[in-house]
């Protein structure tokens, strides 16, 4: 299987998490995502003891609330000793409304308001990860009128190209994040920020893209950073106390991704910044990571009934579900691969079909040409792999469709972690 966390018993019915998917379908109803608490905690923990090891107790992986936000999230990651890096006031509130600490909040985003910015001052989070100059100004200017020195990171554009898909590459000098480094803004930027007194500037951030698995891209965005670190220090006394070089390991979708090694990577990334800053001879940064796709997306299943079944011969299978791109909008966004599997049964036969959602839309597809029982009928479950990351966050309303429950899989049965949303539940903003 795909990952140790799927199974079939022994009457071919599908397991996660060593639980009967079609009986959890039958006990929530469907749509319905699954969430794996048990392998969550495994990969938070992967990170916080990997981390620990390579540097010692002060380094710290943040996770990215974007993969998936809500309350049952942050009260796991709490416990497991992670910070969180949050991009809008909602994912704050949800993280304080679980209990989560402030001051271990990173607040992310391109683009924060003036109510953004004074949400987040006036909840004394942590860390602003500021973006542009327009936003250090007005940070500056908010945090003087509120009497208070706020703790930044700048974030700062190193021009590395990490090979991902064009629409979650974030680290060449032409995407909307940051400062470029190449066109001298970000010294420029760095040095405004060392001038404003309600501002105490912690150290540098960076972010190349998401779904990295090529090996040596932190490693080349490490030596882009620590030589700008050494300019900085040469230019203005500037020690960077904290680096953070944001996340993006790759997880596996199909059979045929590789499998990555994140602890060994970590090591590598440790070892390779240690020789770079004894070299240059700056101080060791507090280290930082942004994991948020590898640590819930195979912690994560998708499970739908089958509406019909289309059939038009010399053509085209289609199965129809009973959700679609309101729940997953990832393929019609960036033609993202699944692995698809009957939940109910194996089969002798199969048929290739294109798995297709219930929206009123011609690229309403979940993915196309996957294997399933020629047999395959109205009323069968179907299970889609690897939905952890990016699915409920991207859920949306479109067609009026309420969103699915959230249920959270442990070793002693299964909770609602977030209900499904009623019809009442999509008029209540109505006026």
């Amino acid at each position: 299987m795909l990952s140790d966390n799927i199974q079939r018993a022994s009457d071919g019915s599908l397991l996660f998490a060593g639980q009967s998917v079609p009986a959890l379908a039958k006990q929530y109803g469907t749509p319905l995502y699954l969430m794996d608490e048990g392998r969550i905690r495994h990969n938070c923990r992967m990170y916080t003891e990997t981390f620990r090891e390579c540097f010692g107790d002060g380094a710290l992986p943040l996770y990215a609330g974007k993969a998936a936000s809500f309350r049952a999230i942050y009260r796991i990651a709490k416990e497991e000793g992670l910070g969180i890096d949050a991009v809008s006031p909602g994912e704050i509130h949800t993280a304080l409304s679980a209990g989560f600490p402030a001051a271990k909040i990173f607040f992310h985003g391109d683009g924060k308001t003036d109510a953004d910015i004074r949400y987040a001052l006036e909840h004394r989070i942590g860390y602003f990860i500021v973006d542009n100059p327009d936003e250090l100004n007005r940070l500056a200017e908010e945090a003087s009128r509120m009497g208070m020195v706020q703790k930044v990171l700048l974030r700062v554009t190193p021009g590395i190209d990490p090979h991902t898909y064009k629409a979650i590459n974030t680290g060449t000098v032409d995407v909307k994040f940051g400062v470029p480094m190449e066109t001298g803004q970000a010294y420029a930027f760095v040095q405004d920020a060392l001038c404003m007194p309600s501002l105490s500037v912690c150290g540098l951030h960076c972010h190349v893209g998401s779904e990295v698995f090529d090996e040596t891209v932190f490693e080349d965005t490490i030596d882009v950073m620590t030589d700008f670190m050494a300019q900085l220090h040469k230019g203005f006394g500037f020690v960077t106390e904290m680096l953070n070089v944001g996340g993006g390991y790759g997880v596996r979708y199909l059979e045929t991704d590789k499998h990555i090694d994140i602890p060994e990577r970590i090591r590598s990334v440790a070892t390779h910044l240690k020789q770079r800053i004894e070299a240059l001879g700056l101080k060791l940064p507090f280290f930082l990571m942004e994991p948020g796709r590898s640590i819930v997306a195979d912690a994560g299943m998708t499970v739908y009934t089958v509406s019909s079944v289309k059939r038009i011969p010399g053509y085209k299978y289609y199965v129809v579900i009973d959700g679609g791109m309101t729940d997953n909008p990832r393929f019609p966004l960036y033609s993202a691969p699944y692995t698809v599997l009957h939940a109910d049964r194996e089969a002798p036969f199969y048929a290739v079909y294109d798995l297709a959602g219930r929206c009123c839309e011609s690229g309403d597809i979940i993915q196309p040409a996957v294997k399933l029982p020629i047999d395959t009928k109205r009323g069968d479950h179907i299970a889609v792999c690897t939905t952890g990351a990016y699915n409920y966050s991207m859920a949306s309303n479109y067609n009026r469709l309420p969103r699915p429950p959230v249920v959270m899989l442990t070793e002693d049965g299964s909770y609602l972690a977030v209900r499904r949303e009623t019809l009442e539940d999509l008029v209540a903003l109505d006026q």
